[in-house]
Order: structure tokens, then sequence, then C-alpha cells
């Protein structure tokens, strides 16, 4: 990859990330051909100016560095291995760039199952969430082969104002994992709190003003995270008990942040998420 430059982009995934992401790339010179399964989201991104392919093999063909923002293990294996999948187009030397949270087992695993294929494997999950992407400002967890992330940094720049590499393949999933665990356990912690203020006769919009100043502080409670319909926290908490079980580590915060979250959406009415077998 030594003085290889990166020059199209390909896109599997156009939807609340994958859509602004590709806008911002554009604006920065990058050419985007992008794949998405359902039609309404295809029409919205070729309406922005992405470039419409038929299978992820065709997005291969024409891309340097094709970049994965689906939602499930499944999906991606999915997106790379079927018949019409990236590997089927992708150019010698191409880049695959796993944006999408996945379980590091997972990620691990690509390289043998790539065994003699041409391709560069990137994990680059996302941090920060849908607003930041519509403002370009995400924040990438790397790992993989550091030349070759170097090589792709101005494509994550364009959609990201904080990049860190923390190590081989599987290292951003790693990291990734670790900010949700957290991340739903500030949720969870927020949530039983201001319900146990209102309860008591406090008022949470009061109280949470008071808290941004105080040792309580957090990133979730700033941004009003408990206020957005959480989607992902039941599959995020999944891979990390996933992980622990195959580390033989004892984690129990998280089998009760697990349930927190789910009681949180239940009492909400908000809709559980469906989970691949």
């Amino acid at each position: 990859m030594a003085g290889r430059k990166i020059e199209r982009v390909g896109l599997i995934g156009l939807g609340k990330m994958g859509n602004p992401m590709a806008r911002h790339m554009m604006a920065k010179g990058f050419p985007v051909v992008g794949f998405d399964v359902d039609a309404e989201t295809m029409a919205a991104a070729v309406d922005i100016g992405v470039t419409s392919a038929s299978t992820p093999a065709e997005v291969a063909a024409s891309s340097d560095i094709v970049i994965v923002v689906v939602g499930f293990d499944a999906e991606v294996d999915h997106v790379i291995f079927a018949d019409d999948g990236l590997l089927a187009g992708a150019k010698p030397g191409a880049v695959i760039a796993i944006a999408s949270t996945v379980a590091p087992q997972f990620i691990k695993r690509l390289p043998a199952r790539l065994a003699g294929k041409d391709v560069h494997i990137l994990d680059i999950p996302l941090t920060r969430g849908e607003d930041a992407a519509e403002k370009g400002r995400l924040l990438i967890l790397g790992g993989g082969d550091e030349a070759v992330f170097d090589v792709c940094r101005p494509v994550f720049e364009a959609f990201s104002d904080a990049i860190f590499h923390l190590g081989p393949l599987g290292a951003g999933q790693i990291g990734k994992m670790v900010n949700n665990l957290i991340l739903w356990a500030c949720i969870s912690a927020n949530y039983e709190g201001f319900k146990l203020a209102e309860t008591l006769g406090v008022s949470p919009e009061r109280l949470r003003e008071a808290l941004a100043e105080s040792s309580a502080q957090n990133w979730a409670m700033d941004t009003r995270a408990d206020d957005r319909p959480v989607p992902w926290a039941e599959k995020d908490m999944t891979i990390v008990l996933k992980e622990a079980d195959l580390a033989r580590l004892s984690l129990p915060l998280c089998g009760v942040v697990k349930e927190v979250i789910k009681g949180f959406k239940i009492e909400r009415g908000l809709p559980m998420p469906k989970m691949p077998e």
C-alpha cells in the first residue's frame, strides 16, 4: 500500500449513517458508488450524488476502498462473501473497511477466510451517532494494518474529526465494545437516577441542569441519549457478554445493564431489535 492513493470510495449501507458519510466524502472530492438493499434509501443517496450499484460486487469493482455500514455480523458476512459480494468484484489490493459494530471474534476470523485473496481488511467502528454523522464529526476506533489504515486516513477524515488506530485487526471492535459498555451503563444510571428523583419530588429537568455541572456529568446525559430510540442497545450488550464468556471473564454489571436497558425500552414502548440467529 506504500505510496498508493485512495481515489474512489464504495459504501455499503446508505441509511442514517451512510448517507451523510457519503455526502461528506463527495464534498471532499471522493466519488462515491453505493449499494443499499432498500430502494428508497438507495434513491435518496442517488439524489445527493452517489452512483448507484446493483450489487456489492459492482461497488467493489469501482472502488479503491469499500466502507461497510450495515447492522449485524450476518449482514457483513453476506456483503463480503455472497456470490455477488465484495470479494466477487474487489480489485487487487482493495481495502474493505468494516464500520459496522460487530463482534471482535467475527472480525478476527476474517483473515483466515480471506487467505489467498489480495484484499486488506480494516475495522473502523464509528461512535457519536447520527447527529455527528450529519456534521461530519464521527469518531473512528480503528484496527488492522497501520500502514493501510494511514493510506485511508484522508477518506476517514472526510466524515470524522477524531481517528484512533488502536492496534491489529479487531482492536477497533474491542474499543467500540468497551465504549458501548460504558455508554449503556451511563444511560442506565441516568435513567434510574432521574426516575428516583421524579418519584421523590425533584424535577428531572432541573436536576439534569445541575448534574451537568457536577461529578455525575457524562456524555449520555449531556446529549440526552436517554431520549433517543436506542435501537442497538441489546445487540451491543450481547456482544459484550458473549466476548466476556469466551474470555472466561466475569462482568456482572454488564448483565444488569442489558436488563435495565430492556426495561427502559419496554417502559417507553420502544421497538425491540430483530436479532439475527
